[in-house]
């Protein structure tokens, strides 16, 4: 099997800055993309960043500019560094990872069980 733990989320003040990591362990042969989506009180969960396994990345429109998602590839680990935050940045974080446990089954995808961010003064 394959576990992601979230780290790093908490309490923020408006404009500060906040480091999460999300390590994957397990049966874990490779792993292609890897992301942050993110799920507000009331609202659907969402993308915030992706990277591939070659460095390439995707954001969110709201979060350009402000968040850098990073990874790396010997410690199976996402990092996602986020500046400037907002109200509206408060939300449970969740890290994916599209893992392949061997050479011969397709990947798969995997959720770590979240880690709350609140920007509040």
């Amino acid at each position: 099997q394959v576990q992601l733990v979230e780290s790093g989320g908490g309490l923020v003040q408006p404009g500060g800055s906040l480091r999460l990591s999300c390590a994957a362990s397990g049966t874990i042969f490779s792993i292609n993309a890897m992301g942050w989506y993110r799920q507000a009180p009331g609202k659907e969960r969402e993308l915030v960043a992706t990277i591939t396994g070659g460095g390439s990345t995707n954001y969110a429109n709201s979060v350009k500019g402000r968040f850098t998602i990073s990874r790396d590839n010997a410690k199976n680990t996402v990092y996602l560094q986020m500046n400037s935050l907002k109200p509206e940045d408060t939300a449970v974080y969740y890290c994916n990872a599209e893992v392949r446990i061997n050479l011969w089954l397709s990947p798969d995808d995997y959720w770590g069980q979240g880690t709350q961010v609140t920007v509040s003064s």
